[in-house]
């Protein structure tokens, strides 16, 4: 089912909300004095569309880097006459104390505030307006939302240094809220009381306190009827904490994990505890010891412990107090506990180190709350990807995605997160991935360009974009894509590998694709940019893969786009052809490369002009006679001179050579390549040759315009035979063979 759901197309709700967000004032909305959103006064939008389009709205300002927020976006959702909003989830410093206070005359029933640093205890009076309608609530990570400013009386100098004081408020609680069931109070700030805060709930359901120091949880028993969920991640335990919750009778779902390396706890787990929690807490399906040293040895002898199939009945159970549990656990976390590696372990889903599965159901448990722990799972995923194969790859995928996602400004994030999602997408993997999943990864990837400038970061993610096919898939993001590489290439400090990567890339993507694409990369600067590494190699005396793939990228860019040319031509680039040539002699691949490039600025007839120095043309003829791959360069340098003797006479403005025995060397060169040469070249038109058939200035140009078709129809058939008939050249072939300036032989081959 997980194959066939990657692979489902977005739902019309999905789209239409996308749509709607991303085009705000062609649909739903108007501008008011050309800067705050409004409604249109005929919209009346139940919650299912409202929450959507806020969560929504939240999911793209965090992930979506072309997106732009709007300053007035939940002041749309100000009346509930026109909208209704009913679950909402914030994030972040996507929402501000004015946001919550447009909403306020909403009937919330879920609202989940997670790490949104800038709301101060100015939203806690908000939420007092939620408080008769509110049934879910999380603050989690919200560290500010209990101070508010204060302005110190009389103030004089000190204002300048200390305008407003940061001030704990003391005496918010949760009175009024009367329907308040499940409540996550996650990382709260530290001297805000507790059971204070949390005293006038009736009957809480759910409750989190994930990183707070509570010496004293005896207030909790007050739920006892009431308590089904209880997680207590990250805090000290003691004795006494154990004893409350062994009266906590009602828990389903118990969490006393812990973060191994945060911090020195004095507390161990004993085969007591786990037996208090057994016999006491008979309705548990769900419990967390993760990161726990065990005091004492829980397990069964190990002779047994090997025997028989693997079990998950609590009667075989290899962890001896767990023996006595009514029924297999639906959840047991074992993350960075020794226990996680035991054979019979009574639970549907355990989260652990042991194997793939474990390690899945951990990043899956702890992606949204604990990203310290998750990106530890994610590294032993990278393991796994990296050593042996996955065999839950979509769902491996899938969480790690969502990872990455989730915590965009997390730097062990987006570290292991990159590095496993370069294994997890590589060839052999490929089958098993539809459209939509592999769009999901080139998006995490180029979010995390986009944010870290970090060197291991960089380099995953450009390492992870060899995997795609180019430029094809990254169609949909061609332009980001390119922006995000040559912003790469742009820094002045620059480590090789990944210079080496995102070169290679940038030629892929000028590789085979639109004019209209390559133009709008050259006006990107893409010109420029390999022009500068090409200096910056020369200056060094190296020619790597570097300079190969900046002068194979250029080669591609300028192919039937003049602009690109010019801009060539421009930036000094006839300059570096010639210092290059000159510094590298031997180099057969470059100098293929750099005439590939010269043939498309020769293509142009404005530009030809530029080419017609002694200096130049010395080169071109000169270069007829190379050997260098194969007939590459000679039939480059031929093309060049081709082009320019089209020209006619009266274009030939030089002196030395004389244009009669350049036209003579480029005779000789035609007539000593083999006609079945295998070719290092791809046309993606023959127009530019098929110009030089229908004329009589230049016959030697006419002659080499035949033979480039000639061979590639003959050698690659296929490919050409079906383009040379589409762009007509066969009536053009026959037009010359009755001309009576084309050469015997030119005719000959053309016939």
């Amino acid at each position: 089912s997980l194959k066939m759901a990657s692979d489902s197309p977005e739902s019309l709700m999905t789209l239409c909300t996308d749509y709607c967000l991303r085009n705000l004032e062609g649909t739903l909305c108007y501008l008011l004095d050309n800067e705050t959103l409004r409604l249109h006064p005929d919209i009346f939008l139940p919650s299912e569309i409202c929450d959507k389009l806020v969560n929504e709205y939240v999911e793209l300002v965090k992930t979506d880097s072309i997106f732009e927020p709007h300053e007035s976006f939940f002041t749309l959702f100000s009346d509930p006459r026109s909208t209704r909003l009913a679950r909402i989830h914030l994030r972040e410093h996507i929402v501000q104390d004015q946001d919550l206070e447009a909403i306020r005359k909403q009937d919330l029933i879920e609202l989940y505030l997670t790490n949104c640093e800038k709301l101060t205890a100015k939203s806690l009076q908000t939420l007092v307006s939620f408080s008769h309608t509110l049934i879910s609530l999380s603050l989690f990570g919200c560290s500010n939302i209990f101070y508010e400013e204060e302005n110190p009386g009389g103030c004089e100098d000190d204002c300048l240094v200390n305008p407003t004081r940061q001030v704990l408020v003391k005496d918010f609680t949760f009175e009024g809220f009367s329907r308040l069931r499940i409540l996550n109070l996650g990382r709260l700030i530290e001297g805000v009381n507790v059971e204070t805060l949390l005293r006038p709930l009736a009957s809480l359901a759910a409750l989190d306190l994930s990183g707070i120091q509570l010496n004293d949880v005896a207030f909790l028993t007050q739920w006892k009827d009431s308590l089904v969920s209880l997680v207590l991640y990250n805090m000290d335990l003691s004795e006494e904490h154990i004893q409350v919750i062994a009266q906590l009778r009602k828990l389903r779902h118990l969490d006393i994990s812990r973060d191994h390396l945060s911090s020195y706890y004095k507390f161990k787990l004993t085969r007591r505890v786990l037996n208090l929690f057994v016999e006491n807490l008979v309705n548990l399906t769900s419990l967390d010891i993760s990161g726990h040293t065990m005091l004492e040895n829980c397990t069964i002898p190990s002779m047994e412990e090997k025997m028989g199939q693997t079990s998950i009945e609590p009667a075989k159970s290899s962890i001896a107090p767990f023996r006595g549990l009514k029924r297999p656990l639906q959840f047991l976390g074992l993350f960075e506990t020794s226990l996680c590696r035991l054979t019979h372990i009574p639970a549907y889903k355990v989260s652990g180190d042991k194997n793939e599965e474990q390690v899945l159901n951990a990043i899956e448990a702890y992606t949204e709350h604990r990203p310290e722990i998750t990106s530890r799972a994610i590294n032993l995923l990278f393991d796994i990807a990296r050593i042996e194969r996955c065999s839950q790859l979509l769902r491996a995928l899938q969480l790690v995605i969502t990872a990455l996602k989730c915590h965009k400004d997390d730097k062990n994030i987006q570290v292991t997160g990159s590095a496993a999602l370069f294994y997890l997408t590589n060839s052999e993997y490929r089958m098993e991935q539809s459209v939509k999943l592999r769009r999901q990864v080139i998006q995490v990837v180029l979010n995390g360009m986009e944010s870290y400038q970090e060197v291991t970061v960089q380099r995953n993610c450009c390492l992870t974009l060899c995997n795609f096919s180019i430029p094809e898939e990254l169609e949909f993001q061609y332009r980001r894509v390119n922006e995000l590489l040559l912003n790469i290439l742009n820094q002045s400090r620059q480590d090789e590998s990944i210079q080496r990567i995102a070169v290679h890339l940038c030629n892929a993507l000028v590789c085979q694709v639109d004019n209209d694409h390559k133009e709008a990369v050259g006006k990107m600067g893409f010109v420029m940019t390999m022009l500068k590494l090409i200096q910056k190699k020369l200056a060094d005396k190296t020619c790597d893969q570097v300079m190969e793939f900046s002068w194979s990228a250029l080669w591609n860019i300028t192919d039937e786009t003049p602009d690109n040319c010019e801009m060539f031509l421009n930036y000094s680039g006839m300059k570096l052809f010639l210092e290059c040539l000159k510094e590298f002699p031997e180099k057969q691949e470059l100098h293929r490369n750099m005439l590939g490039l010269l043939g498309n600025v020769a293509e142009v007839k404005e530009l030809r002009p530029q080419l017609m120095t002694s200096q130049f043309i010395s080169v071109f003829s000169n270069l007829l006679e190379s050997k260098a791959d194969g007939i590459e360069v000679s039939y480059n340098a031929c093309g060049v001179l081709s082009h320019i003797m089209f020209d006619g006479l009266e274009a030939w403005g030089i002196c030395e050579p004389h244009r009669e025995e350049v036209v003579k060397r480029m005779w000789a060169a035609i007539q000593s390549w083999d006609i079945n040469s295998r070719r290092n070249i791809n046309y993606r038109s023959f127009e530019p040759i098929l110009r030089l058939l229908p004329q009589g200035i230049s016959p030697v140009s006419q002659h080499w315009a035949t033979w480039a078709l000639y061979n590639l129809v003959s050698v690659y058939p296929d490919k050409y035979c079906p383009l040379l008939i589409k762009e007509g050249g066969i009536p053009l072939l026959k037009d010359m063979i009755k001309m009576a300036s084309a050469r015997q032989e030119t005719k000959e081959m053309a016939r």
